[in-house]
């Protein structure tokens, strides 16, 4: 069945004249109707629904629901348009779908529900609201084998105006008991200070710190809803990083070398500090079966939508984290007290979260992600807490390594806040600064505890990246266990942890950082060790090639730098404009003075010019990069050999 929802102020509609042989009756009221403040579903039932026509008008409804909730129309009008398929259904099928759909939405929407006629021709005229999900179009078809239970499969587009780019993702929307709880979830908000004093946020003066209460508005009444676009997709494309592929789902992105290079230097230096903190690494699958008990109990439990698969007569999940497949290991090793904390890495290329398609925009909320992820096996709750500063600390180091402002937040259930005030005290100190705090009088989910860091973007909006979750459930869940001191087999606490979020959302962060920079007439930059291009030399004209090619050769050999050297038939100018707009750290124009054995005059993004002979440009290159990884850039040295990947 084909959808399309459109939120409207007003419609009114009135049928002209049949479009069948024998339509059905009009109702009393005639073929004239109206309705304010409306979700208007035009639906077009297709001829592979009449093979189950009540499974595809079931999972309907929960659709039309799932929007329903999400733009709060206060009625729904159920509108047929055969316009919307060139596969359309019989029509003593397609009325029984629209009679099958008209009764159970009246039962299940807890709205009033109205229908306009079946089988005339219609006048109509429509008045849509504006905002990001005012226009949506989905598609509810069977699937798997016809002598199994039927699969429904959603294919969800963008519809025109959305800020989101185009695409088709097939998948069974099936949403957890801990999704549905969050939606009703009542929280006490409260502001920690450094002392550790916790004060209710209506009573924390937050002049002194409006990017503090921009965070603090957010969390506590903001949406995840996209809104215009955000810059960070203008600079992602301006710097050739990263795009979105029109011929993919929604949420996902092609990138471009420059990008994917720094998209494999940030994951290169997570599993580094991961590895150094003790982390060992390992690889899981990124599918599970649906109907696995331990596994139905755990997304039960987590708040996120599934993308779901059918193979043969089963269902399965694509991974939304690394959790289920360490679990899996977890389960099978054998472990003393002596033997914890364990800890397992694994770098998720692949993670999935099936998001609501008016949440989606550039990367700050996508649908396929990179996902490092930690689980730590601990024995007790003092050993659970002393790894969660520990993993606090790793997360402050990244968000240090990446150079991006953040704002902490803090959820207790209030018994594990009140029981642990020397944690959260250590907890206050060692973040310096104010966090929000949000307080659960009951444990809705599986944690007791979790901290996010989240930077604010140029439009207000917060994204966490990095987190770390105190787990006290899934080690009993999943049958883990150690043997204790007194040779007890008991079950741990596990500690969740990504140090720096989705990677994807990383570049978001730093593009967002940027752009509010450059609002302010500074110039934006990456941090060097992110730098596609670290050096660009540029002679001032082509009888020095040569030179430049041979310094480029020393650079790269003795401290592995970026360096790239353009060629071009081009003005001295017009290079140095265009490696600015490439965001260069370090620009070398080199001509006959330096040919000659004078310093080179370089230009720093940063903005004070140094003069440096070649050992200096390598201790200052050296310095810059510090302990960070190294990679080549894949693309050509000369600009001259290079292509363009957008125009």
């Amino acid at each position: 069945m084909k959808l399309l929802f459109i939120h409207a102020d007003h419609l009114a509609y009135e049928a002209r004249k049949p479009a069948l042989k024998t339509p059905p009756p009009l109702p009393p009221e005639g073929g004239k109707g109206s309705a304010d403040e409306a979700l208007v579903v035009f639906y077009c039932v297709e001829a592979a629904d009449a093979a189950d026509l009540p499974a595809v008008v079931e999972r309907t409804v929960a659709e039309v629901q799932d929007v329903l909730g999400q733009v709060k129309a206060e009625r729904v009008v159920l509108y047929p348009y055969a316009h919307l398929s060139q596969s359309l259904a019989r029509p003593n099928d397609a009325q029984k779908g629209g009679e099958l759909l008209f009764a159970s939405a009246k039962e299940k929407l807890g709205v009033p529900v109205q229908a306009s006629p079946f089988g005339y021709y219609k006048a109509f005229e429509i008045k849509a609201k504006g905002h990001p999900l005012a226009e949506l179009s989905r598609s509810v078809t069977l699937g798997g084998p016809a002598s199994g239970p039927a699969a429904v499969a959603l294919v969800n587009k963008p519809a025109k105006g959305a800020p989101t780019a185009s695409g088709v993702a097939a998948s069974t929307q099936k949403e957890s008991e801990a999704l549905q709880k969050e939606k009703k979830l009542v929280s006490s908000w409260f502001i920690l200070t450094p002392e550790a004093k916790l004060v209710p946020a209506s009573e924390y003066d937050f002049s002194k710190d409006k990017e503090f209460e921009s965070f603090y508005r957010y969390e506590t009444q903001g949406t995840r809803q996209a809104g215009e676009e955000p810059p960070h997709v203008r600079l992602m494309r301006e710097l050739e990083l990263v795009d979105y592929e029109p011929a993919a789902d929604a949420g996902n992105f092609r990138w471009y070398p420059k990008g994917q290079l720094i998209k494999r230097l940030l994951q290169e230096q997570c599993s580094e500090v991961i590895r150094k903190a003790g982390g060992m690494r390992v690889e899981t699958p990124i599918m599970y079966d649906y109907e696995h008990p331990a596994l139905k109990r755990y997304l039960d439990r987590f708040p996120a939508r599934q993308y779901i698969l059918r193979s043969e007569d089963k269902d399965y999940f694509l991974r939304f984290a690394a959790c289920f497949g360490q679990y899996m290991i977890f389960h099978d090793m054998v472990m003393g007290r002596k033997d914890l904390p364990v800890r397992l890495y694994e770098l998720t290329h692949y993670s999935f979260r099936r998001e609501q398609t008016g949440e989606l925009s550039g990367l700050r909320r996508l649908r396929t992600f990179t996902m490092p992820d930690m689980h730590t096996l601990t024995a007790d709750m003092e050993q659970a807490k002393a790894e969660f500063l520990a993993q606090f600390r790793l997360c402050q180091q990244w968000m240090s390594d990446i150079g991006v402002p953040y704002n902490a937040a803090l959820r207790f259930v209030r018994s594990f806040y009140d029981e642990n005030p020397e944690f959260v005290r250590a907890l206050a100190k060692e973040n310096g600064r104010p966090m929000v705090v949000e307080m659960w009088e009951d444990r809705f989910f599986y944690f007791v505890t979790k901290m996010e860091f989240h930077p604010l973007d140029t439009q207000g909006r917060a994204a966490a990246l990095s987190t770390v979750q105190i787990d006290v459930e899934n080690g009993e869940r999943f049958g883990i266990q150690y043997t204790d001191s007194d040779g007890k087999r008991k079950h741990p606490i596990i500690l969740h942890n990504s140090v720096p979020g989705a990677i994807e959302r990383n570049l978001y962060a730093i593009l967002e950082n940027e752009a509010k920079k450059m609002s302010q007439g500074k110039k934006g930059a990456l941090p060097f060790w992110l730098a596609p291009v670290q050096v660009r030399l540029l002679p001032v004209s082509d009888t020095f090639n040569d030179a430049c090619l041979k310094i480029a050769k020393e650079l790269e050999d003795r401290c592995g730098v970026r360096v790239d050297l353009d060629d071009r038939d081009e003005g001295i100018g017009r290079k140095i404009r265009d490696a600015e707009k490439e965001w260069v750290p370090l620009i070398l124009v080199y001509g006959e003075k330096e040919s000659g054995g004078a310093k080179f005059s370089v230009r720093t993004r940063e903005g004070p010019n140094l003069a440096l002979s070649l050992d200096e440009l390598v201790s200052e290159i050296l310095k810059r990069q510090g302990d960070k990884p190294r990679a080549s850039l894949g693309l050509p040295t000369r600009l001259n050999l290079r292509p363009t990947f957008r125009g």
